[in-house]
């Protein structure tokens, strides 16, 4: 496990904020040297700190959609399948392994509610889901 500083840390939250940024526009950030800035990233790439850069979209077209959180309690020793299920339908961004009454916490996206009500039965449907609860996302008050 790679111990982050202060300095790693900053350079975190501003490759949250925009992971184009160019690295000499970080440097000045920083205080630091280009070079030295690189050499940062590459370390926390190596180290699996950063794993991966993504595109997130404001065009109104990701804003559009109907989000829900859904939890999902599966039955013993079908996690895996499940997980294997949920990851080949697109509307799932994200899936999660909880604590609590519930085994894995699902977060989906759809055009429509209609849509959004298909995609949960679908889930549901699975062989090894005992249950889902859902909850249909209002608002987003903080989105890092």
């Amino acid at each position: 496990m790679i111990s982050l500083d202060a300095t790693d840390r900053v350079l975190l939250n501003l490759l949250r904020e925009n992971a184009r940024r160019a690295t000499a526009e970080l440097a000045r950030e920083l205080g630091l040297s280009r070079t030295t800035v690189q050499s940062r990233i590459a370390r926390l790439e190596r180290a699996r700190v950063i794993t991966g850069y993504t595109v997130t979209t404001d065009d109104g077209v990701e804003a559009a959609l109907v989000r829900a959180h859904v939890m999902i309690t599966v039955g013993p020793k079908q996690t895996g399948a499940i997980e294997a299920a949920l990851r080949k339908i697109a509307a799932v961004r994200s899936l999660h392994s909880v604590s609590g009454a519930f085994d894995l916490l699902a977060v989906l996206a759809a055009p429509s509610i209609a849509e959004l009500d298909a995609l949960i039965d679908r889930i549901g449907a699975l062989g090894g889901v005992e249950r889902t609860t859902s909850a249909i996302v209002l608002s987003t008050r903080i989105d890092r």
